[in-house]
């Protein structure tokens, strides 16, 4: 059993400069996932790079700054096509407009004729943004019921439109102060109204994306030029393939191309990390590929078992038994033109049955034919009222050990001078030993074909077969899989347990010995 993939050295990079290139080609692909993975997720994430805040909980304004995080969006927007929103962008200049001109206002005073204005014009808005939902156009329509729960809880409303009049009505800000209600209004208003955006359409009628030009200028290229050697490789290796064939086997690479589904990438990105050297996904892809089986292995082994024990019932029912036992025969069967192998078989199985395994059981057969004879002596031989004895039965063993030796030793012989003459070349015994390999065949379809016996064995042999289904089956269970897999894993681990003690003590045992010079021995 030999160990484990991920523990042996993985030599399939080139060394030098390919090796180098492979690992650059590695991480170049790595980076490529990354930023495919940020384009896809961009649009619903946009939020949160636009404000770097975690909201733990949903429904609770509890606010987790990450103002560590850059912010990207001035440099993502263009590409997305992505425009801040007018009426939104409207609504948050009109507030700031009112914020500049509120701060002026000592607290507990009364707003003035122009401050009364722009809070008005700041109503309108307000209600204007909850009934056209400019939201919409984005996909964030979420956002503006955000927004109207906020401020129906703010007013205690049941309208957001009621809500927002309230709000920002003279007596309120009057009662409240405007530094507790701006602060309202940035923290938890504003900021879910930035989110809003409007986004172009392109000529095709699609919404504006340019994230293709930067994938092909900075990694398709790459892509497309490390595919190219790696079929010039392939087809050095292999000078017979053709270039059409070398890019078919080279099929997982084209999701490195496609400008669309880029996320199955991932497929090629892994391999080529693994290729490399610079990650090891052996051990990951056992233990998933281990689930698999213990989860699949049960269906997997009753289904091949039952379609290998009917295979078999299916050829003990056959009735062509006999020609198929006819068809054994020497000058029917497909063969050599130089050797019949059965004969040829047999010629050397005999010799070494007959002359070297056979003689080696002399001792094992003298006891056993030894104490078979004793045994019939003691019981028809000498009389029971004799068999008490000790001279008696001390002759009695001798005779039957003497028998024992000489009838062994004759057959012995005799095993031995036919296997002499069976291990020598004869084409007139190899041609008599044909035909009675050939007459047994004929001799024994003629039998089944006779009698009954071809149909009682098929009966019984199917008979066993159907029992052997009702128990092997049903003795497999997920049980017995996971027992198999943990006695797989110990025989796959065992012998690399047993090497590394060996390479060990390998230099050691390597050293050479300090053995004395011979003495040197006088010129003449």
């Amino acid at each position: 059993m030999s160990p484990p993939r991920w523990q042996s050295n993985s030599t399939a990079s080139p060394g030098g400069w390919g090796q180098g290139w492979d690992r650059f080609v590695a991480v170049w692909a790595s980076l490529n996932l990354v930023w495919v993975a940020f384009d896809i997720t961009y649009l619903p994430l946009r939020t949160f790079w636009l404000q770097r805040n975690l909201y733990p909980i949903p429904s609770v304004p509890l606010v987790v700054p990450l103002t560590v995080i850059p912010d990207v969006t001035p440099l993502v927007d263009p590409i997305k096509g992505i425009e801040p929103h007018r009426e939104t962008q409207a609504y948050i200049e009109q507030f700031r407009r009112l914020d500049a001109a509120l701060l002026a206002l000592p607290a507990g005073q009364r707003p003035q004729a122009a401050q009364v204005a722009l809070l008005n014009r700041q109503v309108q808005l307000t209600v204007q943004m909850v009934d056209s939902n400019p939201f919409q156009a984005s996909g964030a329509t979420g956002t503006l019921e955000k927004i109207k729960n906020r401020l129906r809880q703010r007013a205690d409303r049941d309208s957001p439109r009621q809500a927002s009049g309230l709000l920002l009505s003279p007596d309120w800000i009057q009662t409240r102060g405007w530094n507790s209600e701006r602060r309202f209004w940035n923290d938890q208003i504003l900021p879910l109204v930035a989110t809003n955006y409007w986004r172009s359409i392109d000529e095709n009628g699609r919404p504006t994306d340019h994230f293709w030009r930067i994938d092909l200028l900075l990694f398709q290229s790459v892509f497309g030029l490390d595919i190219l050697l790696r079929l010039i490789r392939m087809r050095r290796r292999l000078p017979g393939l053709s270039w059409g064939d070398a890019l078919l086997r080279r099929w997982s690479d084209l999701p490195l191309l496609l400008p669309f589904w880029r996320w199955l990438r991932l497929m090629p990105v892994l391999e080529r990390l693994q290729t490399s050297g610079l990650v090891n996904f052996e051990p990951l892809r056992a233990v998933v590929s281990r689930g698999v089986v213990a989860l699949l292995a049960v269906e997997l082994f009753e289904v091949l078992s039952l379609q290998i024990l009917d295979g078999t019932q299916g050829l003990i029912r056959s009735r062509r038994w006999p020609q198929r036992l006819r068809a054994l025969r020497s000058h029917q069967s497909v063969a050599s033109r130089d050797e019949r192998a059965l004969v040829e078989l047999v010629r050397i199985w005999a010799p070494l049955l007959l002359s070297r395994v056979a003689p080696r059981l002399a001792p094992e057969l003298q006891g056993l034919l030894g104490y078979s004879l004793r045994q019939s002596l003691d019981r028809t031989v000498v009389p029971p009222p004799l068999r008490q004895l000790q001279p008696l039965l001390q002759v009695e063993s001798g005779i039957s050990r003497q028998l024992a030796g000489g009838m062994v030793e004759s057959l012995l012989e005799l095993s031995r001078s036919t296997g002499n003459r069976l291990g020598r070349r004869d084409d007139v015994q190899l041609d008599l030993l044909q035909r009675f390999i050939d007459r047994f065949w004929d001799e024994l379809a003629a039998a089944l074909e006779s009698g009954s016996a071809l149909e009682r064995s098929q009966e019984l042999l199917c008979a066993l077969i159907d029992g052997a289904k009702g128990t092997y089956l049903s003795q497999i269970n997920r049980a017995g899989i996971e027992a198999l897999i943990q006695e797989l894993d110990q025989l796959i681990t065992a012998p690399s347990q047993q090497t590394a003690p060996a390479q060990q003590t390998a230099p050691s045992q390597s050293k050479p010995l300090n053995r004395p010079k011979p003495p040197a021995t006088p010129a003449p």
